[in-house]
């Protein structure tokens, strides 16, 4: 059996989604700043639709 741990990853990406708006506000709009936290967003939506991928197959 395997040992993935999917809730506690969800919730952690979760958290990093938070972060990463929280950050995103508080930006003052500095450019590089909202650029470098939009990729980072889509890379944590790649995480949540590969966890959700995962639950679907649990």
């Amino acid at each position: 059996m395997n040992d993935w741990k999917i809730e506690e990853m969800s919730e952690l990406i979760k958290q990093m989604r938070q972060v990463a708006e929280e950050l995103k506000e508080k930006s003052g709009n500095i450019q590089a700043v909202e650029r470098n936290l939009d990729r980072i967003l889509t890379n944590i939506k790649m995480l949540e639709l590969n966890i959700s991928d995962v639950k679907a197959l649990i």
